[in-house]
């Protein structure tokens, strides 16, 4: 066995050839592998333990880390067990089964806590200890099998991307595991098979529908029942349902403490789905509405609440029948996708804000996103629970708890009074262009450009000085500055203080490109927080005359500008082409203000019909996101 040493960790390779690497594990990823360090990259071992010596050997290489699982733990965790699952390891939808399952709900603790903290600047987030499963095993009522050689069914490893076969899976139902036996070998007639089963009902669905003759099970039920509280619910197959039905029970406790609810209040369960927080919530509140875009989860929530008459269903998307309420709800559930709530949900919330809020999440990540925004706007966040609905896993289902606060809202509505700090027409008119209301407060601070240096840092300075100068004379709202330079090459170019400066200035761009900088400084007058940002497009210039120069000259409109032009300048029109944001080249890019905006807790409403001139994608995701 030959050893080279590496700085981070050892490589061995054995008598066969094969890559080995000796690790310390410092940290858990977001996959639920075990993080190292390996040559500079970061290595992503499944099987590991944070605070563990391994041997591991490379399973796939990535362009810029590596994914590696544990052979043997030369230094092992107190916390590691033997997992139970003779699949551990070539399959991957399992990735704690070596983990303790007390140690799994402190891990998954943290990861929220981690996620609060990286994602939505809460370091000091109040975080509950996680409610731990019943059932550690044998809790799923759903399988989503791929379909193998001869009709075998199993997963896919997410690394390698073998299949693997799979005769008993020890998170499954037994039930499903009995129907698994069953179809094992009969199912090469489709490529996916699900299963889903009703652990208080006994029902269950089998798509797609199979004809093989050695299929002994029912199979392309449209639909399939289950109860929660006693309560019996339709689930539709393209419907979502919960997987693991006991904690799914105890997760709805969760959110109707959550909701402190006294049976006087309006109840909103926004992304109802099914109808299952509206069902089981309907006795706790006077009144309820369901909204759901699912048609297939409508047509099975409409079944779901017969009998209640004070549960209402709206077909439509929460993102737009939020803001479009005749009054505020007492209380909200909010139970997005994975991927969150979109900026129009949260800001219908942000301007009628219910007095509490529970929002459900499978994702800690785009739950701290949505909560930094919520908690910048009038709300204050009680607690996150963590409800493990996933043992064996990394996935941990989240409950916040949010509260209405007066002095959050008058702190809110403050900083949404936007300042431009500038005179600039055509900064006016791209605000103007978004929709944002705002006024103009000039800021008579014009620092002299030095004739090199960092652009980006430079225009940000600047913009900061601007910006601070006419956040002096003001009590409270959020004051926008603005910088742009030209920089060719190390020379850095702003206005033209003479004709024959701006000559020069415009012969040296003529056929060949430039970056243009535009720095943004946002400064809250009533507390002096400051953020600054800037945002860089290259800019290549046409071949234009000597005389047509000096037309341009002549017609005054060089004087303002950095670089002598404007690219909007129809007339002139200089730019043969922009590789990045347009609007910056004008002198405030849109794509950098609303995210510094959204950092400062402004979250200013754009008009849904702005369309952004030139190619940016990143101003295309504002106009999108409306």
């Amino acid at each position: 066995m030959t050893v080279e040493e590496t700085g981070e960790g050892l490589t061995m390779g054995d008598s066969e050839g094969k890559l080995e690497l000796c690790l310390k594990l410092t940290g858990m990823g977001q996959l639920g592998e075990a993080l190292a360090r390996y040559d500079g990259q970061e290595a992503f071992v499944f099987g590991g333990i944070p605070g563990e010596e391994v041997l591991a050997e490379i399973v796939r290489r990535h362009r810029g880390h590596i994914a590696a699982r544990v052979v043997t733990a030369t230094v092992g965790s107190p916390h590691r067990v033997e997992a139970p699952c003779p699949y551990f390891g070539p399959c991957t939808g399992c990735q704690w089964q070596h983990i303790s399952y007390r140690r799994q709900l402190e891990l998954k603790r943290e990861v929220v806590r981690q996620a609060l903290a990286r994602e939505g600047g809460m370091a000091d987030a109040p975080v509950a200890a996680a409610v731990p499963a019943s059932q550690v095993f044998g809790y799923r009522n759903h399988a989503r099998f791929t379909v193998g050689p001869e009709g075998s069914l199993g997963f896919v490893n997410r690394q390698t991307r073998r299949f693997v076969r799979i005769d008993r899976c020890l998170l499954m139902h037994p039930w499903i595991n009995q129907a698994l036996s069953r179809l094992q070998g009969h199912c090469g007639e489709t490529t996916q098979l699900s299963i889903r089963y009703g652990t208080n009902t006994g029902d269950w669905l089998i798509q797609p529908a199979l004809k093989s003759a050695g299929v002994a099970l029912a199979s392309g039920q449209g639909y399939y029942h289950e109860a929660l509280w006693g309560k019996r619910f339709r689930i539709s197959s393209p419907s979502f349902f919960q997987v693991n039905t006991a904690q799914a029970e105890r997760m709805a406790e969760v959110v109707r403490q959550c909701l402190a609810l006294t049976g006087e209040e309006l109840l909103v369960d926004a992304y109802a789905g099914v109808g299952t927080f509206s069902v089981l919530l309907s006795a706790y509140a006077r009144n309820v509405l369901a909204i759901e875009v699912s048609a297939s989860a409508i047509e099975d929530a409409e079944v779901n609440v017969q009998g209640l008459t004070d549960v209402k269903i709206v077909h439509g998307e929460a993102e737009k029948l939020l803001g479009s309420l005749t009054r505020p709800p007492d209380a909200l559930v909010l139970d997005p996708p994975r991927s969150g709530c979109q900026p129009q949900a949260l800001q219908a919330l942000l301007m009628h804000p219910p007095r509490r809020i529970a929002y459900v999440s499978c994702d800690p990540n785009t739950l701290a996103r949505d909560l930094k925004v919520l908690c910048h706007g009038p709300f204050v966040l009680e607690e996150v629970t963590p409800v493990d609905l996933f043992p064996q896993t990394h996935h941990v289902e989240c409950v916040a708890a949010l509260v209405y606060s007066t002095e959050r809202e008058q702190s809110f509505r403050a900083r949404q009074r936007l300042f431009l700090a500038s005179q600039s027409p055509r900064r006016r008119e791209i605000m103007a262009t978004l929709g944002l209301s705002f006024q103009v407060v000039p800021s008579e601070v014009e620092e002299p450009l030095p004739a090199s240096g960092d652009p980006a840092a430079i225009a940000q300075e600047r913009a900061r000085h601007k910006a601070r100068a006419a956040a002096g004379g003001l009590h409270r709202g959020m004051v926008i500055g603005a910088d742009t330079i030209v920089a060719d090459g190390d020379e850095l170019l702003g206005k033209p203080s003479s004709e024959e400066e701006a000559f020069d200035v415009l012969r040296r761009l003529r056929g060949k490109e430039h970056r243009v900088v535009t720095g943004l400084a946002l400064v809250n007058a009533a507390t002096g927080e400051e953020l600054t940002g800037y945002r860089v497009s290259r800019v290549r210039m046409r071949q234009y005359s000597d005389e047509e120069i000096a037309d341009y000259i002549a017609s005054g409109s060089p004087w303002d500008k950095a670089g002598a032009y404007g690219i909007q300048d129809a007339d002139f029109h200089p730019v043969v082409d922009v590789v990045g944001c347009y609007l910056n080249v004008v002198g405030l890019p849109p794509c950098v203000l609303v995210i510094l905006l959204h950092q400062m807790g402004v979250f200013p409403s754009i008009d849904p019909d702005w369309t952004p001139p030139g190619r940016c994608p990143d101003c295309r995701r504002i106009s999108r996101a409306q």
